[in-house]
């Protein structure tokens, strides 16, 4: 009994002395929950204040996924206003499917103030040339317009005035409308191909039946000559009083009275 009594005095002496040792290398009382403790560092924290957590808004701040950080918030009043570029593009697609004639070069031939002009040839000298002037006829001549086609091989006069327009020596074809030159065959094309070119025409008058007189050839053959450019005075028939014909051009033909 004796022996058992010194023993628990002796071990409560000790018990001082190993608790200051535990006080110097302090050691985790309970290793599981050291661990649960790491692997839940980014769980969403406990509000104590329920209020608290109730007066943040989602809104005020997001949250980047990848880093887990706040990011600062868009400046929407920087953003271009969506209404006005619309209204920007539809602007321009007005002005594209409403093409105006001011937006062509002012150059306007006799008498085209008002009209539909039409330098042409048909000649097949030049087999580009005259493809061209075809096709540009006949795509005119699809709208049923009133078209004045001048043809610079049937009469020397067109070709003089079509050069004069331009300051030099050009090829046809060449349309004009109301005073305003339209270009070539491969600008009327890609007008028309762009639905350009029926807009332009617009206001100009119809025509559905070809004319009587000269079937929309625009040229007759002379009556004074028959077309061989000469003439007779009352004094003979040989070659002596044979004079040139002062009616028609150099081809023998006079133009039509009725659509020229």
């Amino acid at each position: 009994m004796k022996s058992f009594k010194g023993v628990f005095v002796k071990t409560l002496k000790i018990l001082p002395a190993i608790n200051s040792w535990r006080k110097g290398f302090p050691f985790p009382s309970n290793p599981l929950h050291h661990t649960f403790h790491h692997q839940n560092r980014h769980t969403q924290p406990v509000y104590k204040d329920q209020e608290c957590k109730s007066n943040i808004k989602e809104t005020d701040l997001d949250i980047d996924v990848d880093t887990n950080k706040p990011s600062p918030k868009e400046d929407h009043s920087r953003l271009p206003n969506s209404n006005a570029i619309v209204k920007d593009e539809s602007v321009e697609v007005e002005s594209e499917e409403h093409p105006c004639l001011k937006d062509f070069e002012e150059r306007c031939p006799p008498g085209g103030e008002d009209s539909v002009v039409l330098y042409t040839t048909s000649l097949r000298g030049i087999r580009k040339t005259f493809e061209d002037c075809r096709s540009i006829r006949y795509l005119l001549n699809s709208f049923k317009i009133l078209i004045h086609e001048r043809d610079v091989s049937m009469d020397m006069e067109f070709r003089e005035e079509l050069w004069r327009l331009f300051g030099e020596r050009v090829v046809p074809p060449k349309l004009f409308i109301k005073g305003r030159y339209i270009g070539g065959a491969d600008e009327v094309i890609g007008l028309h191909e762009e639905g350009k070119l029926k807009k332009l025409l617009k206001g100009i008058p119809s025509i559905n039946i070809p004319c009587r007189d000269c079937a929309n050839m625009r040229f007759l053959v002379c009556p004074n000559c028959d077309g061989s450019r000469k003439i007779f005075d009352q004094t003979g028939f040989d070659d002596q009083h044979c004079l040139q014909c002062p009616d028609c051009n150099e081809n023998g033909l006079v133009k039509c009275p009725v659509c020229s």
